[in-house]
């Protein structure tokens, strides 16, 4: 601070000792600081006081700049008077000047508050620049409180947070608001770094920004960040709503110009930037619709001048709104008289005014345009514009379509409705050429079906296609999705490039095909047309489903009439078999079994007629032996041949060779063969002839003849068949009743050459001689047999049968160990018995379905004979056949028949009366030499053999023998039988 600055109208207040001019001490120092001051060149003012009251006194009165203060005062010291003075102010200036001082007097002054210490002694200069200096610190210290006042002011603001910082951005200090917010105290925060204080706790990406804004202040640079804050900033569960404070961050420098503290202070600006953010959006709003809507706002004056053009103007004219502007007048745009002024005026607003207007390609729009009297930006007349080409001409199109439409519904086939859609389309879309693909699903093609004559003139005749994407249509009809090229010529998958169509449309009939519209000219299709055709390719497909599901009713309805028809069939079939059945269990002879079956398939209407036949002895030709329905049927057996060697009527061919024969219509070969003819003028027009076969063995043919063409179906065939098993086992079981009562029967003699028949195998490994005489004993899963075996040891038919599958099992009865025979010549003959258990099927078994009994069976390593009884309701000629069919190679020997005389069978007798337990144990005893004389087996082997205990052996013995003795002497006496060879 300058000297003229410091001094001009400085008022200092002397403080001297005392008044007392005898007082040599105060006069000295009185006389040296008067000479000082008062020589100096400044303006001061100098008011001279005695004593520490007195100089409180002038204080309290008025205003002094400084204060120049002996140390020896009347009524005090020096060092008081500061003390004093510095109670009341601790800026005002004060210089101590003793007459004679020392250093310890200097720190106390010093200590005390004083300015200056400049003792009196000194050079008057030096007491200047004491004054001087005190003065100019009094005033830069009450200038930097005035500064701190104001800085206070502004930095306690209720309205803002503030914040003083170290460079470094850790806080020193924080205002009373920006504590409050956080609910802290001014030493929870001082030290930590700015960023992380709770009060930028929700910010949202504010505290990077803040970290980058202390820096740039620290370097010097005032920032301003807006700062976005949500949430919590007090750490309370409830969310503040959202705020933004702009935060402002300034560098405080100190007289050197270096950053010493930084100052920032955050503006709750929530309000005004919602404000801010509603303007922009209110505007952007406004720019957006006048930009984006579909209507047009055009403002004009009375004359027609523009004055207001909207900015989408070129959604409809093309133009741009400067060259709408330049066109000068309305009437350059939509044409003169467009409205009558009259009329406006007297109702405000016109509607719907409908006109045309060319825009700049020189397509024509048709426009709605509303027109209402205004007074807005200079204009009178405000027209709102509304381009309605595209419903002028969706309405047009759907007109056409909808007579489209209604020609569908009255069509019946696929094609008709593609002839329609082809047709239409040309008027529906207003292009040259159209086409339809149908889908063929036998050869999974697309079959081209209806075709244009604009399209035959653009393109040619249309190929078939295959429905993949090597093609354009195959493409689209896979992939569902309709495809529409601007130049069809440039798609890749085009299969004829020197077409004329260029602007093409293939669009999807659903499954049913593709539909194909094109134009000469590029660029043919709009949204409009993409739309039309998609709507025009809907309405097809729906026709084409309904056709569709009307031909798959009408099919179904046939099928299920077919099935119902096959329904009552069946169920008559059903009901057939059913009393058949029923017949069959109460039938006791083959006639009653045959007639049964003739009367139940005729009655009630179910077949015309039905007859069983069976060959005749000399198996040239198939005779009748029971028939049912009408009359006419007997006139028909007598009427045809039914020869086997012909085997041309069906019974006969099923005789022949022992198939199911079916003749669906007799009229088919009307002429080839004359039973037809037979059959057709007796109205018999279908047959069906089924073979009486059970188990290989055939016991005659049913035929059933009906009055329709294909009555008998497949399920009517199986039925039958299972009827022909059916009735073949009745009469099996029947034969075989009958043979058990009967006391004769026809005994056949084969000689059987077969190496895999069981006993014939056994001879021929064994290397003997094994016979079996026809006692079976059946068990689970098989049969058991004993058989003798002569010229070997029994153990060689057991290694015989290892290996064998038709032998379950072999033990050795007697033979071998037990003893040897001697026969009638003397000679040693080993001989021996074995049981065989045998697998299915055994022969016995096989002819006991049908009624033959295996009498025996006598193999040697050379020859094997078999020996059967065929009872006299058994047909022996089928029996034969049984047995030729059970062996590769049969000889029929002998044939012969065996008369019984006595009333009832001794063996079938024993057999009723005694449990399998007993038989089996008697026949053990017998094969194993226990009844031979001497023993071959003691009845304790046998019993070991059995498994049983020797008295349970003995107990059955003589049980067995005390029932064969009362049938012999108590029943039937001493038996008798004869044997005679019949030719």
């Amino acid at each position: 601070m300058d000297s003229e600055r410091t001094f001009d109208d400085t008022r200092v207040l002397v403080v001297e000792r005392a008044s007392d001019p005898s007082d040599r001490a105060s006069r000295n120092e009185r006389t040296l600081t008067a000479g000082r001051l008062e020589g100096d060149s400044e303006t001061v003012d100098v008011d001279r006081v005695a004593g520490l009251s007195g100089a409180l006194e002038a204080l309290a009165e008025r205003a002094v700049d400084c204060v120049v203060t002996a140390q020896r005062l009347a009524d005090g010291s020096g060092l008081e008077l500061v003390e004093r003075i510095r109670d009341r102010d601790p800026d005002l200036p004060i210089v101590l000047a003793p007459f004679d001082g020392d250093e310890t007097l200097a720190g106390d002054a010093v200590a005390a508050g004083a300015t200056e210490y400049v003792p009196t002694t000194h050079s008057e200069a030096e007491l200047t620049d004491a004054i001087r200096r005190a003065v100019e610190r009094g005033r830069d210290r009450r200038e930097r409180r005035r500064r701190a006042r104001q800085f206070g002011a502004v930095f306690d603001d209720a309205e803002r947070y503030a914040w003083v910082l170290e460079p470094d951005g850790r806080v020193r200090r924080a205002n009373g608001p920006a504590l409050e917010a956080i609910d802290a105290t001014e030493a929870d925060v001082r030290g930590d770094p700015f960023p992380d204080q709770p009060w930028w706790r929700c910010a949202e990406s504010g505290i990077e920004q803040l970290r980058h804004a202390i820096d740039r202040a620290a370097n010097g640079t005032v920032v301003h960040r807006e700062i976005a804050v949500r949430g919590t900033t007090d750490g309370g569960d409830e969310p503040d709503e959202p705020r933004t404070l702009e935060v402002a961050i300034r560098p405080v420098r100190d007289e050197s110009g270096a950053v010493v503290s930084l100052l920032a202070r955050a503006t709750d600006v929530t309000d005004r930037v919602r404000l801010e953010r509603d303007l922009r959006e209110s505007e952007e709003l406004h720019r957006v619709t006048l930009s984006n809507m579909t209507d047009t706002v055009l403002i004009t004056n009375d004359v027609g001048e523009f004055t207001y053009v909207c900015p989408n103007v070129h959604f409809i004219f093309g133009y741009t709104d400067a060259e709408i502007s330049e066109m000068g007048t309305i009437d350059e745009l939509l044409g003169p008289d467009l409205f009558d002024r009259e009329e406006l005026e007297e109702r405000g607003v016109l509607t719907n005014i409908e006109c045309t207007a060319t825009d700049r390609a020189g397509r024509e729009h048709t426009l709605l345009v509303n027109v209402r009297e205004v007074s807005i930006q200079g204009g009178t007349i405000l027209y709102s514009c509304r381009d309605v080409t595209k419903r002028k001409r969706r309405e047009e199109t759907l007109t056409a379509l909808h007579r489209t439409t209604r020609e569908l519904l009255y069509a019946e086939t696929d094609r008709e409705i593609a002839d329609i859609v082809v047709e239409d389309a040309t008027d529906v879309l207003d292009l040259e050429a159209s086409a339809a693909y149908l889908f063929d699903t036998d050869e999974n093609v697309l079959e081209p079906v209806a075709a244009s004559s604009g399209m035959r003139r653009l393109h040619g005749p249309l190929s078939r296609e295959r429905a993949t994407e090597d093609s354009v249509s195959g493409g689209v009809f896979v992939g569902g999705d309709a495809r529409f090229f601007a130049d069809v010529t440039d798609a890749d998958a085009w299969s004829t490039p020197t077409t004329d169509m260029k602007g093409a449309g293939f669009v999807p009939l659903g499954d049913h095909g593709v539909l194909i519209v094109g134009s000469s000219e590029t660029d043919a299709f709009d949204e409009v047309d993409r739309e039309l055709a998609d709507l025009l390719a809907a309405t097809a497909e729906a026709a084409l489903d309904r056709v569709e599901r009307e031909r798959s009713l009408r099919e179904r309805d046939r099928e299920l009439k077919r099935q119902n028809r096959k329904l009552s069939r069946l169920n008559r079939i059903n009901e057939i078999i059913r009393e058949i059945d029923t017949a069959l269990v109460g039938a006791e002879t083959r006639e009653e079994i045959e007639a049964a079956v003739c009367e139940r398939l005729t009655s009630a209407d179910r077949f015309a007629f039905a007859w069983i036949g069976t060959t005749d002895a000399a198996g040239e030709r198939l005779e009748p032996t029971s028939h049912g329905g009408a009359g006419r049927g007997r006139d028909y057996l007598d009427s045809v041949s039914f020869s086997l060697a012909d085997a041309v009527e069906p019974a006969a061919r099923t005789a022949a060779d022992r198939e199911v024969t079916v003749v669906s219509n007799v009229v088919d070969r009307l002429r080839d063969e004359s039973w037809r003819s037979e059959a057709l003028s007796r109205e018999y027009q279908s047959v069906a002839g089924v073979p009486l076969a059970y188990d290989e063995f055939t016991y005659g043919v049913l035929t059933v003849y009906a009055d329709e063409p294909d009555a008998f179906d497949e399920v009517t065939r199986t039925v039958l068949t299972e009827l022909g098993e059916t009735i073949a086992s009745a009469i099996a079981a029947v034969e075989r009743k009958q043979a058990l009562l009967t006391d004769s029967r026809t005994r056949l003699e084969f000689d059987v050459d077969d190496d895999g028949f069981v006993f014939s195998r056994l001879a021929e490994r064994a290397d003997c001689a094994i016979s079996f005489d026809g006692g079976v004993r059946l068990r689970e899963g098989g049969a058991a047999v004993f058989a003798t075996v002569e010229d070997a040891s029994p153990s060689a038919i057991v290694d015989a049968a290892a290996d064998l599958v038709t032998v379950d099992a072999v033990q050795v009865i007697g033979g071998d160990e037990f003893a040897a025979d001697v026969d009638d010549n003397g000679d040693g003959t080993t001989t021996g018995t074995v049981l065989l258990e045998l697998s299915p099927p055994f022969l016995a078994l096989q002819l006991a379905d049908h009624g033959v009994v295996l009498r025996s069976v006598e193999a040697t390593p050379t020859e094997t004979r078999v020996v059967v009884d065929v009872p006299p309701a058994v047909d022996s000629r089928g029996s034969v056949d049984v047995v030729s069919n059970a062996f590769s190679a049969v000889d029929l020997l002998a044939k012969r028949t065996v008369d019984r005389t006595t009333a009832r069978d001794l063996r079938t007798e024993l057999l009723d009366r005694l449990t399998d337990r007993q038989l089996e144990v008697v026949q053990l005893a017998y094969y194993g030499g226990y009844f031979a004389s001497p023993r071959e087996q003691s009845g304790e082997d046998v019993a070991g053999a059995l498994g049983i205990s020797p008295a349970a052996f003995y107990r059955h013995v003589r049980t067995v023998q005390r029932k064969l003795f009362t049938i012999l002497f108590d029943e039937l006496g001493v038996p008798a039988s004869t044997a005679r060879v019949v030719e």
